[in-house]
């Protein structure tokens, strides 16, 4: 990181880290997944909304962002495609059944939980959570409008976009791995 960057980047990064702390769908999807299923797949959910955000890394370095800001329709309909799988979201993660069906494999000893999504699946609820969601929309339109400077180089704004998805992918591992979000969840 050259040192004309730096400040931009301080900026960037701490807008965004505000953004990750802040309870959302990647949150309760990864809350979800660990809780259901257990760490491998929390983890694995995590790793999927970490991969999640290039999406918007992508469309936002692509100009993309500049044209759903030139173009209200489009932003508009992404917006919707957006809310819609975060209703269907909400709605299967109020169909789900409790923690009881939680099960004891006698051969091994250890908790067997049925019901466990595949691996793909655990990863592309993840990836498929943050990258239609219109809140990251909303917010990827705006921190590179207005904290990335026009003439900052493109491979520093790749930059900047892989390093929010590896501080987002590492928070919700965070999050499954110590277990901090079980209190406040099951409060």
């Amino acid at each position: 990181m050259t040192t004309p960057y730096l400040a931009e980047f301080i900026g960037l990064a701490s807008v965004h880290l505000l953004a990750v702390i802040a309870p959302g769908p990647d949150f309760a999807v990864t809350v979800s997944q660990s809780v259901r299923h257990g760490r491998r797949m929390g983890l694995l959910t995590a790793l999927g909304i970490g991969c999640g955000i290039s999406v918007h890394v992508a469309y936002t370095l692509l100009g993309v962002g500049a044209l759903l800001n030139a173009a209200p329709s489009f932003a508009v309909v992404a917006r919707l495609l957006g809310a819609a799988y975060l209703f269907y979201l909400a709605f299967k993660l109020l169909q789900a059944k409790p923690a009881a069906s939680v099960q004891t494999d006698t051969t091994a000893q250890t908790p067997a939980v049925s019901d466990s999504p595949s691996a793909w699946r655990a990863f592309s609820t993840g990836f498929l959570t943050n990258a239609t969601n219109p809140k990251a929309t909303l917010f990827f339109l705006a921190i590179f409008t207005t904290l990335v400077s026009d003439s900052t180089p493109l491979s520093i704004q790749a930059f900047y976009g892989a390093w929010m998805c590896f501080v987002l992918a590492g928070f919700a591992a965070r999050l499954v791995l110590t277990q901090s979000f079980t209190a406040s969840w099951l409060a």
